[in-house]
């Protein structure tokens, strides 16, 4: 079998996201749309109906015949009805949760398509000349991301919003870190737009590297290797 850095990533991305939205999105929250159906795209479904009680999404991605099936295997895996929209437009019109998991180089949404309420999870792009969400979006929400130092050197929708003389550094909120350590508030009302912006940092990697050794402790599993 093949491992692929995607096969790896994707998991410790989902688990950021569904953190992030444990702390950030409306309680009440049914809703989720998905652009982009790649191999991060499941884990961040998975996440979003583990902290929420999902009922519906709606998946957008350029090669329908991709979301189609990944629409498909979710559906009978969570078992909530999964729709492939036509656009990405129609897949946000009416989400409560946002996911874009793509590697676009430029935005996938309109700021227009964004609701009052709305929280988003943006993981797909990590360079700081790329960007899913557009400058207004991100101007107009609560930005939290894994770690500023990362974010500022990586996240495009960050760096790109400075540069237009959109945000300034202080618009960035917390690090998710802050927030489940009840440092910083999280959501502050129902109107209001928050955004993960997340770039991967080491120590989540750390983190997820020790529950699997301590799981396959437990279990008996694998082999020990002197370094």
């Amino acid at each position: 079998m093949t491992i692929r850095a995607s096969d790896s990533v994707a998991p410790r991305a989902g688990a950021a996201s569904g953190a992030a939205t444990d702390v950030l999105a409306r309680s009440d929250a049914t809703r989720v749309a998905i652009i982009g159906s790649g191999p991060q795209a499941a884990t961040q479904l998975e996440a979003m109906c583990t902290v929420r009680n999902i009922r519906s999404a709606a998946v957008f991605d350029l090669d329908t015949e991709r979301a189609r099936t990944f629409a498909q295997r979710m559906q009978e895996e969570l078992r909530i009805d999964v729709v492939v929209a036509p656009t990405a437009s129609v897949a946000v019109g009416d989400a409560d949760i946002v996911c874009t998991a793509t590697t676009s180089r430029k935005p996938v949404l309109d700021d227009a398509d964004i609701a009052p309420g709305t929280h988003i999870n943006a993981i797909g792009v990590y360079k700081p000349d790329e960007r899913e969400i557009p400058a207004d979006t991100v101007a107009r929400a609560r930005v939290v991301v894994d770690e500023r130092e990362a974010a500022w050197e990586e996240a495009g929708e960050l760096i790109m919003a400075r540069n237009e003389g959109v945000i300034e550094r202080s618009h960035v909120h917390a690090e998710l870190g802050e927030v489940l350590a009840g440092k910083k508030s999280g959501r502050a009302s129902d109107e209001e737009i928050t955004l993960f912006k997340s770039v991967g940092v080491g120590n989540q990697d750390l983190s997820a590297a020790h529950l699997v050794l301590a799981r396959g402790t437990k279990l008996d599993l694998g082999s020990a290797v002197a370094l």
